[in-house]
């Protein structure tokens, strides 16, 4: 009862912010960005008014130069429009991903290389709620492909990157002390455990099997890179309950009675990007890694979810997943031609 006093009135705990506070609001007193590339995912979804979008809004006004990736690149050169008016030195690239297709991810991560830019922050910011069963061209549950796998398969990438940064001259080790890298992951609600399988499909149930999944990934991503002794921090976030286009699906009247009822529990779509404003990018969490934030704050998760066992399961059985689909795509890539 007292948390929930605490959220309605907005009451800031250590950090100094709370749930009232603004995206703009926990970063002005963080470092110049000018120097800091950051990755935003899903900013074209709703980019008039998504977290993506105000994420992208507040790290541009704040030097960051921002590459977006998209499945919908007509939508993202929209939502770059807008930034670029209000910014006119804002220095953002679109690139195409679709986190749901491996091959993607993989083509992804080949273009971004070529760009030979520095990687400073990844926001995972992409979600997707499905309302009915689907699979990914991989063959998994879209949901969990999504929100999920395809992070996985970056962070694979953010490894090789970070390996290849921190290569122990000294200089670069100097330089990451001063533009720390920092991967945020996306986090709503945490139910436990389940397999959909067709026939009893449950939209809430797969969403959150992909968030708890996330927060996982998060915890054993941390000691991976602490093992390394990669100059990286990851961190996971909740943004609190806001009208987002995740509903898209399922907009209509009851969809916004429901919102309607739910409005004083809501935050403003600036609130909701505060959290993963201030993970990102705010200096006094420069070397905190593997934590759950809600409210710019330090939380704790379900007792799942801060399960080290199953985090190693999970990272274990990811790769065997991605393994294998690279292995598929490798072939189907590589065979011969048959001739007519």
């Amino acid at each position: 009862m007292l948390e929930t006093v605490k959220y309605l009135i907005g009451s800031r705990g250590a950090s100094g912010f709370g749930s009232k506070s603004t995206a703009e609001e926990v970063t002005e007193t963080c470092p110049d960005l000018r120097s800091i590339t950051a990755i935003i995912t899903e900013v074209e979804s709703g980019a008039t008014s998504g977290i993506g979008a105000e994420t992208a809004r507040v790290l541009a006004k704040r030097g960051a130069r921002l590459v977006i990736p998209a499945r919908n690149l007509k939508a993202a050169a929209e939502a770059k429009a807008r930034i670029v008016s209000e910014f006119p030195n804002s220095e953002i690239v679109i690139m195409a991903l679709d986190l749901s297709s491996l091959s993607s991810v993989r083509k992804f991560v080949l273009d971004f290389e070529s760009l030979d830019l520095p990687l400073n922050l990844l926001i995972n910011n992409a979600g997707r709620f499905a309302h009915h069963h689907a699979i990914s061209e991989d063959g998994i549950e879209m949901t969990f492909a999504t929100n999920y796998l395809g992070k996985f398969a970056m962070s694979l990438f953010i490894d090789k990157t970070v390996t290849k940064q921190d290569d122990g001259d000294g200089k670069t080790k100097q330089r990451s002390r001063e533009n720390r890298e920092r991967v945020v992951k996306y986090q709503r609600l945490v139910f436990r455990r389940y397999d959909p399988i067709p026939s009893q499909y449950d939209a809430t149930r797969a969403y959150a099997l992909s968030k708890l999944a996330n927060v996982l990934h998060t915890k054993e991503l941390a000691q991976r890179l602490k093992e390394m002794g990669a100059n990286v921090t990851v961190n996971c976030v909740h943004p609190g309950i806001v009208r987002t286009r995740l509903t898209r699906e399922r907009e209509g009247f009851i969809t916004d009675l429901v919102f309607f009822l739910a409005s004083k529990l809501l935050k403003t779509i600036p609130q909701a990007a505060s959290t993963t404003c201030y993970v990102a990018t705010h200096p006094r969490l420069e070397n905190v890694s593997g934590k759950y934030f809600a409210d710019c704050n330090e939380t704790w998760t379900s007792k799942l979810g801060s399960d080290s066992i199953e985090a190693s399961k999970l990272w274990t059985a990811s790769e065997i997943m991605v393994s294998e689909i690279k292995k598929g795509l490798e072939t189907y890539t590589n065979r011969p031609t048959e001739r007519k």
